[in-house]
Order: C-alpha cells, then structure tokens, then sequence
C-alpha cells in the first residue's frame, strides 16, 4: 500500500485523530490494534476476527475486548496525576476509583483491581447490587469503596459489612435524611464507615450532561444542607468520620474552563469545611474527564479541547492555590474518570450483510414511447442533456417535474408505469448532478441530501440499541471503521441500518475533522464476501445501558491479549444470548413454550393434519430452536 492510499484512508476515517494510538493500518489495509501509543506489538483485528469465526465457531456480531487497553488507560490516568503532584509540590495523593455504573462487567472490574497495589485503585458504586459485587472484591487496604447514589437502611447496612470486611468505604451523602439513616444503624452496630458530603456546585459543566452540574442538579447538597449535616454530624459527636467532600458537574465535559472553574469553587468549599476543625482529608472531583470520540480536539459534544495532562495539571494547580490562599492542607484527590478508563478497550465487530439502495444502478434504461407523458419526456432530456455546466439547473428542473409527477398520478391522469418511470429518470438525474458536482472545486451544500439520500444503505448485522444505544438516544459519535480492504478505491457512500424492526436502528451520522459526515465512505459490498465492521470506543456505558429492543441479546465476547510478531491470544469467550435467553428474559418459560407447541401439533395429529411421525420431528425442531443466536447466522 502506497503512501498516497494511507493518506487517503486517515483522511477519510481519521483514525489517527480519534484512536489515542491504540489503533491504525496495515500494510495490506486491515485495521490493526496495539496496546499502548508506540508500542510496537500489533494485532490484526481482521485475523482475530477470523479466528474466532472459523476455529472457536463464533457468530457475529462480537465484542472485542483488550484488557491491556485497560491497564495502560489507567496508568496515562495516574502518571498524570502523578506528574502535576510532583511539579507543582502538591502534598496530596492521588486515588482514582472506577465506577461500576461506567462498565460493572466481572472482565473489566476485575481487571482494574489486578493493578490496586500499584496505583491505590478502588471503586465506586451507586447502587446495592453493585456494592454487593464490590464488597467481595480484593482491593489493598489503602484503596477507596465509595458509595453514591440515593441510599435506604439496607444500603447503610450493607456499606456496614464492607467496613467489617476491611475495606476502607465512605458513604456519600445525597440528602440529610440519608445522614439520619445511616447515623441510627451506625448506632445500632457499632460500626461507622468515613462520611463523604456531596455538594451541589453553582459551576456547571459543558456538553450533553451539563445539567448534571448546577442548582437544578439531581444529586448533592445546597450549602444550607451541607451545613446541617455537619451540625448533625456534631451533634451525634460522629464530626470525626467526616473525610471526603464530593461534586460532579457532569460526563464528558467538553471544555477545559469549566473545571478550572469547578475546581475553584470545590476548593472554597473544602476549605472553608476544614477550616472549621473538620478532618476532611479527601476531594472527590467525581467524573467529567472526556474521550475524543471524533478527534477534533475541540468542544463539541463528541470530543474536549483538552488532554488527559491539562485536566490534572488544572484540578492539581487549581486546587493547591486556593488551599495555599486558605491556609489548609492539601486534599487527596479522588477521581472517577470511568468513561477515560474503558472508552477505548472495546470493539464491536458487526458483518455487511447486504446492500439497500434507495436508487438502483441496475435499472433498464428507459426509454421514451409516443405516448409517454409530456412530464415523462421532458425528464428524459433533461438526463440526456445535463453536464458540467447546467447540472445545477437541470437537477432544480427535475426537482419540479417529480412534484409534477406525483399530482398527476394523484389526480389518476397517468400510469402506475408511467410513475415507475419517472422515478428512474429523477433518480438518474440526482445521481449525474451530484458526481457532477463533487467533480468541481467547491462542490454546492445543497447536495448534501442528495448524497444522503443516494447513499446506499448497508444492512449490518447488530443492534443497534443492544450494543452502541447511545447512538441511538443522545446522537453519540462512534468511529465506524471497515477492518479489512481499506486499499480498495472502488467506495460507496453508505449509511448503516441494524437487524432490529425499528427505523431508528440506523447510524447516519459518522465522525469527522471538520464536521459531522451524514454519509460514510466504504468500500464497495460484493455478495458472498465477508465484509467486516468495527464500532470503536464502545467500551464506556454502552454495554450496561444497551437494551433487548425485538429481543436481540448480548453478542459473543472475547477477550484477546496483544503478544509480540503479530500473535494473539484468546484468554477468555464469553457466549451471547441464545433465543432461549431472551424469552426468558421476557419471562416466558422455555418449556411451557415447548409443551404448549407440542400441544398444538397434537390437536392437528387428532384431526388428521399431520403424523404423528411429522409432529415429533417439528416439535424437535422447536426445541432446538431455543439454543440459536437472536442474530443472522
């Protein structure tokens, strides 16, 4: 592969832009993972693919997953913390904990921890189920448990078996009444975890969740709040558990000043607290830190004008000066960077399965009879005349003459062929206008829709709200990336449609430099050859917030380490759903179905509809059934 063709395939997916390293081409057009930026061992994901398909006997759509990603996502986190304590003599630590809600699967939970030792790593958890799994979980003992989200008596008490169990937990406060709460079962144990108050900041942050932040914030505390809570705290003579004030002004924030500002008034806050003898010790400056889904590097919703280095340098220095100015200590940090942390170690690798073209390039020539219609004839010399220089016109005129066309049908002044015809020519002629224009310098805006809507339409093989759902519900940019003939220069521009019944199970909107591309260009679908699809940075919320929409289920996992020379090795499978999961899900028996099937085809055997032979076999068929993929085969 020349120069010339690499170029061309990074301009046209951006993968340098968006992959943070971890991601790029092969000589021979394949996409190509790596575990680390410049690190020189490289998998071939269409290889992998390969493998798992043929040799493990896997059907698509899979979830690719790469724990070293993990591993080195978490260690850029650290050392950049690391780094800004250490130049600007910040006298804190550090301690970053992964939220559960960001990813809570076992694989990826799991693999955090195994790095607890080295880099004080905890968890977080915002909800009883996820607080049980985290109870039983090893952490080092210098580590955090924090527990968000609302809490009733049961939650106190299980945040009281995790203290007993050894873990260093602080249980977040939401509102007084939870303080009230958790101070009457403390009493009635003995035991009492560290206290963590969550303050509602005026500072909001930026992007789709910019109103996580600010006074209409769901979660945290006013400042009238904050300070009953520490008057009950005193009154209770409990004031010493108090070690941790929390915030969060929302996910992906886009734009650096908003922390700096965030910072500043957590900083106020923090202070202003210690100064009044209270031994709060830990800032939680919640999540916030962005992914770079698109690779702009600006502050639109699917990207930040920042790195992973300015954020922490900015949370370090912001905090420092205003602890300096008060005259108090320096506050352990903590973070709950999730999305940072998981975004990058998932690929879902879905398969083109077939082409839907809204205009087909197989149509016959038309051809004009005497007794066409007028409207007819003049589309057609309107194709045979349009070139370089009137096209514009010529596709205003067509325009027209469609919105003729349809009246008289309308008013039954021509044939149902007559139509047929039409729609051809009108087609033709978006299609000549538009390679008309891309062929000038400045091509017009005004055929964007005609692209669009000329662009063909590739069935893939996933669903949508199963495994990319934030696509769907809050038009989230993920990179969509062929993983094999990337060389190849014959290319359609496409949209993607999912498996599911449901028109909005479609991606039509792609990531770009400049702006957001309505199509995207792939190579050309051939039939009965495999056609391989990758869903990058699905790692972050998309497999905990994905629904069963018509019943489609988790798709197979696979857990893959990057080795050197090219190999790979498969440490862990995991099977998707089978139908027999997701009726379950739906909560129908599995065997009641069958019993009632068996029944049904009893009744056509007493009525002499079929045999007794023909019924058993179908009612075999029918079980075996239940163990098949919810996807195409």
């Amino acid at each position: 592969m020349n120069e010339e063709t690499l170029q061309r395939i990074y301009r046209t997916y951006g993968i340098e832009n968006w992959s943070a390293g971890y991601f790029g081409v092969s000589p021979q057009g394949n996409i190509v993972a790596h575990p680390a930026m410049n690190d020189a061992r490289a998998v071939d994901l269409k290889a992998v693919v390969d493998h798992l398909v043929k040799e493990r006997k896997l059907h698509l759509p899979l979830l690719l997953r790469f724990p070293q990603i993990l591993t080195n996502q978490l260690r850029i986190l650290t050392t950049a913390y690391r780094d800004s304590i250490e130049e600007f003599g910040y006298k804190g630590k550090h301690y970053p904990v992964f939220p559960m809600k960001v990813n809570p699967r076992r694989e990826v939970v799991e693999e955090f921890l195994k790095e607890t030792g080295k880099y004080r790593v905890g968890l977080e958890c915002g909800s009883k189920a996820e607080l049980y799994a985290a109870i039983a979980q090893e952490q080092t003992p210098e580590s955090l448990l924090i527990c968000n989200g609302f809490k009733d008596e049961s939650f106190c008490r299980l945040t009281l078996l995790a203290v007993q169990s050894g873990k260093r937990v602080v249980i977040v406060i939401e509102k007084l009444n939870e303080l009230r709460i958790l101070l009457r079962v403390c009493a009635e144990t003995g035991v009492y975890p560290w206290v963590g108050l969550r303050a509602k900041l005026y500072t909001k942050g930026s992007g789709k969740w910019a109103s996580s932040g600010g006074d209409s914030a769901k979660f945290g505390l006013t400042t009238s709040e904050l300070l009953q809570c520490i008057r009950l705290l005193r009154e209770e003579g409990r004031q010493d558990c108090l070690r941790l004030l929390h915030f969060h002004i929302g996910s992906q924030i886009t734009d650096i000043k908003r922390v700096k500002n965030a910072m500043k008034e957590a900083g106020r806050v923090y202070a202003k607290i210690h100064q009044w003898g209270l031994p709060v010790d830990f800032l939680d400056i919640g999540g916030g830190l962005g992914v770079d889904y698109d690779g702009s590097k600006t502050r639109t919703e699917s990207s930040m004008n920042y790195t992973v280095e300015e954020f922490a340098n900015d949370v370090v220095y912001t905090v420092q000066s205003v602890c300096d100015e008060e005259n108090v200590p320096h506050p352990n940090l903590v973070t709950e960077s999730g999305r940072m942390m998981t975004a990058y170690h998932t690929v879902l690798v879905t398969s083109i399965r077939e082409e839907i073209e809204t205009f087909a390039d197989d149509q016959p020539e038309v051809t004009i009879d005497e007794d066409d219609p007028q409207v007819i004839t003049e589309m057609k010399w309107l194709l045979d005349e349009l070139n370089g220089k009137n096209y514009f016109e010529y596709y205003h005129d067509a325009v027209e003459h469609k919105d003729e066309l349809h009246t008289q049908f309308n008013l039954g002044l021509i044939s149902l062929e007559d139509r047929a015809k039409g729609e051809v020519l009108y087609w033709e002629i978006c299609a000549r206008a538009l390679k008309e224009s891309e062929q000038t310098r400045n091509p017009n805006e005004e055929f964007e829709d005609v692209k669009r809507i000329l662009a063909a339409k590739y069935l893939c093989n996933f669903s949508l709200f199963r495994s990319a759902p934030d696509s769907w519900a809050i038009g989230q940019l993920f990179p969509v990336v062929p993983l094999h003939r990337l060389q190849e220069p014959k290319i359609d521009f496409a949209t993607l449609v999912d498996v599911t019944c449901d028109s909005d199970g479609k991606i039509d909107k792609f990531v770009d430099l400049r702006d957001v591309k309505q199509t995207l260009e792939l190579p050309e679908w051939k039939e009965n050859q495999e056609y391989y699809l990758g869903i990058f940075l699905v790692g972050a919320y998309q497999e905990v917030m994905g629904s069963y929409h018509n019943l489609f289920g988790l798709p197979n996992e696979a857990q893959i380490f990057m080795e050197s020379d090219g190999r790979f090795h498969v440490a862990k499978i995991v099977p998707g759903s089978n139908i027999q999961d997701m009726v379950a899900f739906a909560r129908y028996d599995t065997s009641a179905l069958q019993d009632l099937f068996a029944k049904r085809l009893s009744g056509l055997v007493g009525a002499g509809k079929t045999t007794a032979q023909d019924a058993e076999k179908l009612v075999n068929q029918y079980k075996s059934a239940a163990r098949w993929s919810t996807y195409l085969d």
